[in-house]
């Protein structure tokens, strides 16, 4: 399992994230799409090659190839939308807010699966990347079309675990 190989290659001083990783398969808030759709699509935002290697083997065989795609989409998607819509946010002229994105998103209305998942994978990607806008536009969604508070949650602990399993490998390589 490329989990507990991933788990593995976690020093010691992290044990909580190896825990936290070990939880995460065990998930049953979110449907097998949804859990493994959100992995996928939170190792590549963190950019770990390890991470994402491991990941990636992980839901090989869970994941339809569509699913997959859709993950990879969202982000993709979101390494754009986050930084633009994090920027209309926090810059203090108003004009930033009604003026229109001129960016392509087709893949939102048409990610080859279902819309929720879909929304569920950019919501997580946004929370590691910090855009509160698209959190919320991305919340707002995922709760109008009946997933609960706890799946959205369940969502985001992936990102957070996943990014920090990142960061800290990332971290043992400069130290090495």
């Amino acid at each position: 399992m490329a989990l507990e190989e991933l788990k593995g290659l976690i020093p010691d001083y992290a044990k909580d994230l190896k825990l936290n990783l070990s939880s995460l398969a065990r998930e049953t808030l979110l449907n097998e799409q949804q859990l493994y759709g959100t992995m996928l699509a939170c190792a590549l935002a963190s950019s770990n090659k390890t991470v994402i290697r491991h990941v990636q083997q992980e839901v090989a065989g869970k994941l339809s190839d569509e699913a997959q795609n859709a993950a990879k989409a969202a982000a993709s998607l979101m390494a754009m939308n986050n930084i633009y819509y994090r920027f209309v946010h926090l810059a203090s002229h108003a004009d930033y807010k009604t003026m229109p994105a001129k960016l392509r998103m087709n893949v939102i209305n048409n990610p080859g699966i279902d819309k929720l998942d879909f929304e569920l994978f950019s919501l997580a990607v946004s929370a590691i990347n910090g855009c509160g806008m698209c959190i919320d536009s991305h919340d707002k969604v995922l709760r109008k079309g009946g997933l609960s508070a706890e799946a959205v949650q369940a969502a985001v602990r992936i990102a957070s675990v996943l990014h920090a399993v990142a960061r800290t490998l990332d971290g043992e390589e400069a130290l090495a």
